[in-house]
């Protein structure tokens, strides 16, 4: 390779990088629009037929067809030429039918491009001349940690919560078809910080005879729905937290720290019963290079841990999780990665 074609090939890469953030924002528009949603509805469409569909002023036609086509060339939608026909027909790829249905990954996507937590890492290059741990990043530009400013904006608030909730109906399926022995044993759970209860009420109705609790905030169990099956407590996981045989975590611990996390889970020991009476504690979250996982997937756990930084969380390997075990008075654990980035942890007082 000649000197010159290694420099047009490292400014490629380097555009590459920096242009990620259009293809978010396009996905972004996307949803704001409604195009997976205009196209799932006749099962292909064409351009004109997407814009029938849509609210879209007519100058912004020729606009659209670009954005159609950075959403084409990153796998959001394919687009198929058919002989005689200039108009490419739009159809959706396996990542944009996770956009569609009644239990759609919309709303934890558009909590992830909020402008609020997406601006907030403009700030990052400054927050790393702060010393740590406060303000984390998202204080560091609004003026007010994540929590507090949810517990107090009952819009983010609602972002927040529906975001947890899709995602949960989502991943609980699978965790529950892939590893079923880990919740048979235990006649008692409680969702530790599970929000509206989303996890909680697929694990009750796949195990009725499990009695399923969720222990949150009270503004978060104040907008909890009704007639799920599901009991609501609202309590603070730093204060304690209310007897059971299994307490669950899903996506809740890489919140916080590695001494808040020891806090958190020493109550949870305090409310288990001993591991041959079946106590224990299961949690879904990231253990950082479980698996030989490929690029993709090595990519994506590091943009998370990254991503985590908003509010001074992290992502944890194994090593860094066997220490928050040991710590909090557990004697023994069990990884197993089976929901892609994310693994299920059987935590054994």
């Amino acid at each position: 390779m000649s000197s010159n074609q290694a420099l047009l090939d490292a400014q490629h890469e380097l555009w590459y990088t920096t242009f990620g953030y259009i293809k978010s924002m396009a996905l972004k528009s996307a949803l704001d629009l409604g195009i997976p949603d205009a196209i799932h509805h006749g099962g292909t469409a064409t351009l004109p037929h997407i814009i029938t569909r849509l609210t879209l002023h007519p100058s912004k036609i020729p606009c659209l067809r670009r954005l159609m086509r950075v959403l084409t060339s990153i796998g959001v939608f394919d687009a198929q030429h058919q002989p005689g026909s200039c108009e490419p027909v739009y159809a959706l790829t396996p990542m944009s039918r996770l956009l569609v249905g009644p239990n759609n990954l919309v709303p934890i996507t558009a909590m992830l491009l909020h402008p609020m937590l997406v601006s907030s890492f403009f700030e990052l290059g400054t927050w790393f001349n702060r010393e740590a741990p406060d303000p984390c990043i998202f204080k560091q530009t609004h003026g007010v940690a994540l929590w507090d400013l949810a517990n107090h904006d009952a819009t983010f608030d609602a972002l927040i919560n529906e975001g947890m909730v899709s995602d949960s109906r989502f991943i609980m399926d699978i965790a529950i078809n892939e590893c079923r022995g880990v919740f048979e044993g235990i006649s008692s759970l409680v969702d530790v910080a599970g929000g509206l209860g989303a996890a909680a009420q697929a694990i009750s109705k796949a195990y009725p005879h499990v009695k399923c609790s969720v222990l949150d905030l009270g503004h978060v169990v104040a907008g909890a729905p009704c007639d799920t099956g599901v009991e609501y407590i609202a309590g603070d996981m730093f204060e304690s937290v209310p007897p059971a045989d299994a307490m669950f975590f899903k996506w809740a611990l890489h919140d916080w720290g590695h001494e808040e996390c020891v806090k958190i889970l020493k109550n949870c020991r305090k409310a288990i019963p001993p591991k041959d009476e079946g106590g224990k504690v299961i949690i879904i979250d990231m253990v950082v290079g479980a698996l030989p996982l490929d690029t993709k997937h090595k990519e994506i756990q590091t943009l998370f841990d990254l991503y985590m930084m908003l509010v001074n969380g992290i992502e944890r390997d194994e090593e860094e999780w066997k220490k928050i075990f040991i710590e909090a008075g557990f004697s023994d654990y069990k990884v197993t990665p089976v929901l892609g980035t994310r693994s299920i942890i059987e935590v054994y007082p």
